[in-house]
């Protein structure tokens, strides 16, 4: 018999997804250069070279038996040992080789993380407008996924509304900074009062709420900011990173969960999370991944055409007179539609090959998304479709 969990899946298909596939027959009519397409956040740069070239070394130096051979459940030990290191430098926090367990991804990162700190019947509480993947990431543990209304226009977190839906069932507190869809980064004020709240409630209640912070996008800042690292401001932090943006490599599937130091349960959930591994079929990433990027945590791509294209859209919205918040971060932009229903603003869009995601997707209504990983020179050729998107409503 089908499993019709998954089987009802089928009839919800992502509007993300369905968008890009639009886009490629839309392309296949008239061409791909003149399809603007902002639906996918797939990076649009290249690796570093210090990334390639290692790959090259040890393809071509090392026995391969033993490069391509399994590592232990637990992660590759060198590349756990460098990301703990590169985390210490970095935030000032004393991680070990013991904090760090390597993922598939922040995908299976937030997996991990989540069934180490639930049961099922848990609830876990996120901040709308959210990643809409979280809902099978926390769906699959068992727990079950409530969100916090949003806080227009500015996007950052709703902590009275939050601090309203705390009780004894949560267990786990999932963010993500800077955020997707908004490009918000959540301020050190935000972040400390979040933990406040979670301090308190975890006495009040008698047993921790763990927070699950998602960081894919940490290292795409804007205005030479630095984004602040919620780890450093409540210790039962389990951050999920992923390797797929900082060194545009979302192919190769790697990323972590680190242990913030401290933590309950710091000496266990590592070593918990390689037996989930174990029973969900998901035994550590590639071991010629982990090798390589171990030894490139010190580059990044070229992050910076992101904040170019940031404010190529930016200056062009607000001057059309979009409300929109200004992105610390990320590669995407949230400007609120031109008409209350999102998605139907997003079908005129088309009209123009402008592709858009509508908000509906993200937990909230009657805002779009761009996702503007996509080169420059695209970026300027579609203020012109913008524009005429823009004039249509007047």
């Amino acid at each position: 018999m089908l499993n019709e969990t998954y089987r009802a899946m089928l009839g919800h298909k992502s509007v993300i997804r369905e968008t890009f596939m639009y886009g490629k027959q839309r392309a296949a009519e008239i061409g791909y250069e003149n399809v603007f397409d902002y639906s996918l956040g797939n990076p649009s740069v290249p690796c570093p070279d210090k990334f390639t070239k290692t790959m090259q070394t040890l393809l071509a130096e090392e026995e391969p038996v033993a490069l391509h051979g399994y590592c232990p459940s637990q992660g590759d030990p060198g590349f756990r040992t460098a990301v703990a290191a590169h985390l210490a430098g970095t935030f000032g926090l004393p991680y070990e080789q013991k904090d760090i367990f390597p993922t598939t991804g922040a995908a299976g990162a937030i997996a991990h993380a989540i069934r180490a700190v639930t049961k099922p019947g848990d609830e876990v509480l996120t901040f709308a407008p959210y990643f809409p993947e979280y809902g099978p990431y926390v769906g699959g543990t068992g727990a079950v996924l409530k969100v916090v209304p949003p806080q227009a226009p500015a996007f950052q977190p709703n902590l009275d509304a939050f601090e309203a839906m705390l009780n004894e069932k949560v267990t786990c507190v999932l963010i993500n900074t800077p955020n997707n869809p908004t490009g918000v980064v959540y301020s050190a004020g935000t972040l400390t009062r979040l933990a406040d709240i979670l301090t308190e409630k975890s006495r009040a209640f008698g047993h921790t709420i763990f927070l699950v912070s998602d960081e894919p996008y940490r290292d795409i800042a804007f205005d030479g900011r630095k984004v602040p690292y919620p780890a450093a401001f409540y210790p039962h932090t389990l951050t999920c990173f992923s390797f797929s943006k900082s060194l545009s490599l979302p192919g190769e599937r790697l990323g972590y969960v680190a242990v913030r130091p401290g933590c309950e349960g710091e000496e266990l959930l590592v070593d918990m999370m390689a037996q989930i591994s174990r029973f969900t079929g998901h035994n550590c990433p590639p071991s010629i991944i982990q090798r390589a990027v171990a030894q490139c945590l010190d580059v990044t791509s070229d992050l910076s055409v992101y904040e170019t294209n940031m404010n190529l859209l930016y200056d062009k919205l607000t001057e059309l007179g979009f409300e929109v918040e200004r992105p610390g971060g990320t590669f995407y932009i949230f400007p609120k539609a031109l008409e209350e229903d999102a998605n139907a603003f997003c079908l005129k869009a088309r009209e123009f090959d402008l592709l858009l995601v509508p908000s509906d997707t993200f937990g909230v209504k009657g805002y779009v998304r761009f996702a503007y990983c996509i080169d420059t020179e695209k970026v300027e050729r579609s203020l012109p479709a913008l524009e005429k998107l823009a004039a249509a409503y007047k």
